[in-house]
């Protein structure tokens, strides 16, 4: 007698072991969230902390609690993306406002507000640990969300023209072209900016799981605050686990997620014919070959086709009022009056501190800040130079990529701050000036957002555009001018934006390092606020900031903006 599946639905769905081993992973992953999130809601104040202990046998607990916080942030990263990117896409007044407050957002050091909204959040769970699980989330959620926005937004800026017209002669609605354009055709540079994004998440890790306030040291069971107390203590062995445990964990996820995704990813490739090779992933594999997922899908989208044709036949029996225009703009006025009476409010009380200083004081802060952008060019400079040829190498390679990509993976997701101590300690033996030496400091944690945007650029060329320039007898230097570089030109340039956007925030940590006794600083805007921030001089921290604020608006302003509008109008495929 042959195997024939063990179950049958409808006399069509045969489950077989595929379909076994899916709904087990499922069962797994539900009862892991359950069981680790059960911790989060656990009663908690002054007297009642999470205990935390560096033995071994607890780190598989503590992984699953980073994750869990990581993937939480990460939903609602996305959720954030697909709303504020489509916003800014498409309303060009709002664009105006959004993607400015983007560059200054993501370059504003978050962590220096941590304990703000700690406060706030355990003001909204108070007795309970579930506040400060919230404002670590938040934490790690503004390391990841400013790229992801950025890659959304540019993708719905991108989209070819005749794809356009076929949503209109298609007349697709507002959801409908979100799901069968909008979010198909931005998939692949999405896959890979939120695999950097969530690798970001991993540099806020442990200061948001080790956090002090209201003069008590708040320690969350995480992979984070284990390595945060390892370092205290000078515990090597548990540094050594931490490690081990942190390489073992960014595997597994990409091998359980990321690489899936990037299989599945490339169905959404814009080309008319096959590609010779594609990434490929035994978990994709397994869920294509199960019939339970087919299954599924095919229930929940005829229940939800179903509920949208009687939605539909019942709103056309009611003549749904519109609104006045006057009221809609009376409603518009009110809420931009409140935006700016709030504005305005923290505009006085910053001005109120910034009068304390004098002109001498507010022109140092201007020099120092141009100090600091610099730095800030010259790193990406750098980190553009060797990033371009090796994620091109990556992209258009995927037996490179099956290799490179969990590689990639583990050295963007360690946290940069980790290796300072190695540097610091390799500047004091050779006597380098750290004028010099805080740029490599600002690469480590940005050059990997430009890295993963080429080769999420080299894996959109369309396989017949490739075999065109292979037809025309390209030659290599032909290929490049001709087809690579203006094919990765827009994803090179959200990379840039980002990158650069995180090296000012960078440089709060990179341009002030320590070891031991001994302090090496740069004279720049980041060594300034976070001195400022030490001595708790709100008036420096305040005029500080808004520096930084102002120069990354208007550098994004000059170039970066213009090179966006390049790679919208020539750049993109038609």
């Amino acid at each position: 007698m042959k195997w024939n599946g063990f179950l049958n639905i409808n006399n069509k769905y045969k489950f077989g072991l595929a379909d076994v081993m899916v709904i087990l992973m499922l069962l797994s992953i539900l009862y892991l969230t359950a069981h680790l999130g059960a911790g989060m809601e656990v009663p908690f104040s002054k007297s009642n902390q999470p205990a935390m202990s560096l033995e071994p046998h607890m780190l598989p607990y503590y992984a699953g609690r980073s994750l869990l916080r990581m993937f939480i942030a990460f939903g609602f990263s996305l959720l954030f993306t697909f709303v504020y990117g489509r916003i800014a896409a498409y309303n060009r007044i709002a664009e105006k406002i959004m993607i400015p407050a983007i560059d200054i957002l993501q370059s504003v050091p978050v962590l220096g507000f941590l304990s703000a909204t700690v406060l706030m959040f355990m003001a909204l769970f108070p007795g309970s640990l579930l506040g400060v699980e919230c404002a670590a989330i938040f934490a790690i959620f503004t390391g990841q969300v400013w790229n992801m926005t950025f890659s959304f937004y540019h993708s719905l800026t991108t989209i070819p023209q005749p794809l356009n017209e076929a949503a209109k002669i298609h007349r697709l609605g507002t959801w409908s072209r979100f799901t069968k354009l909008e979010v198909p055709f931005s998939m692949i540079g999405l896959v890979w900016n939120s695999m950097m994004s969530f690798g970001g998440g991993w540099f806020f890790l442990a200061a948001s799981e080790s956090i002090s306030v209201l003069n008590q040291d708040i320690h969350l069971p995480g992979i984070g605050s284990y390595m945060a107390m390892a370092a205290d203590q000078g515990n090597i062995k548990a540094i050594a686990y931490s490690i081990i445990t942190m390489i073992m964990m960014i595997c597994l996820v990409d091998q359980l997620f990321w690489r899936p995704l990037v299989a599945w990813a490339q169905k959404f490739k814009n080309e008319q014919s096959e590609a010779n090779e594609v990434p490929k992933s035994w978990v994709y594999d397994i869920l294509k070959r199960a019939r339970f997922i087919r299954y599924v899908n095919q229930t929940v989208g005829t229940f939800f086709h179903d509920v949208k044709g009687r939605f539909q036949q019942r709103s056309s029996l009611i003549l749904w009022p519109k609104p006045p225009s006057l009221l809609s703009k009376i409603v518009v006025w009110i809420i931009w009056s409140l935006v700016i009476v709030f504005v305005a409010k923290y505009v006085y009380e910053a001005v109120l501190e910034i009068i304390q200083l004098s002109w001498n004081e507010l022109l140092r802060v201007i020099v120092l800040g141009l100090q600091t952008a610099l730095r800030v060019f010259i790193s990406t400079l750098l980190a553009v130079i060797w990033t371009v040829p090796v994620g091109v190498m990556i992209g258009m390679n995927p037996k490179l990529s099956r290799i490179a990509q969990p590689i990639v993976q583990v050295l963007a997701s360690f946290p940069a701050n980790m290796a300072f101590p190695l540097f610091t300690i390799l500047y004091l033996k050779l006597g380098i000036s750290m004028n010099i030496g805080a740029i490599p400091l600002m690469m480590l944690g940005t050059q990997w957002y430009i890295l993963f945007n080429v080769i999420a650029g080299a894996m959109a060329i369309p396989s017949d555009l490739k075999e065109a320039a292979a037809i025309l007898r390209l030659t290599r230097s032909q290929t490049w001018v001709k087809l690579i570089l203006p094919s990765v030109f827009p994803f090179l340039v959200t990379g840039c934006i980002t990158a650069s956007g995180g090296a000012w925030n960078a440089s709060i940590v990179s341009e002030l390092v320590s070891w031991k006794d001994n302090t090496l600083q740069a004279s720049g805007l980041g060594s300034f606020i976070a001195q400022a921030t030490t001595h708790g001089d709100w008036p420096e921290i305040i005029w500080g900031i808004i520096v930084m604020c102002l120069l990354v608006v208007l550098v994004n302003r000059l170039v970066w903006r213009k090179l966006y509008a390049v790679s919208a109008k020539k750049y993109h495929l038609e």
